[in-house]
């Protein structure tokens, strides 16, 4: 019998992706280098915590929470009301980094979850950089 590896179960599912959720909002909320990312949330956290839960959940090989029910992500669309440029991508990474660090992994597989991360997060910039003259 063959058992299919996902990263989601490799890191130890549901449980460990809640608290990494929890973990990426306290650094948000906390963190002054994050403050303008913080700016374009609620107040109440509790909707961002469940959509980002539900979406990671099934981007690193879980159930696929989020799309059954809001659907397709398309990531990029969601988040083009928002203002993000590479300050804003920077900011989310910095929180994401810290919680990831925090929890209990394979250094290869933190790292490959990292890298597609940064990537992921550099798509969602839709914002030119500023002309520096």
């Amino acid at each position: 019998m063959t058992t299919n590896k996902t990263p989601y179960s490799l890191i130890g599912g549901e449980q460990t992706i809640l608290g990494l959720v929890d973990r990426f909002y306290f650094y948000m909320d906390t963190l002054p280098e994050a403050q303008g990312i913080r700016e374009m949330h609620q107040a109440n956290l509790a909707s961002a915590k469940d959509k980002l839960f539900k979406f990671l959940s099934g981007w690193l090989g879980g159930p696929n929470l989020f799309i059954e029910e809001f659907g397709n992500p398309m990531l990029r669309a969601r988040h083009f009301p928002f203002t993000i440029g590479e300050s804003e991508r920077d900011q989310w990474l910095l929180c994401m980094n810290k919680a990831l660090a925090e929890m209990t992994m394979d250094l290869q597989l933190r790292t490959t979850i990292q890298n597609a991360l940064q990537q992921l997060a550099t798509h969602m910039i839709n914002q030119e950089p500023a002309t520096k003259y």
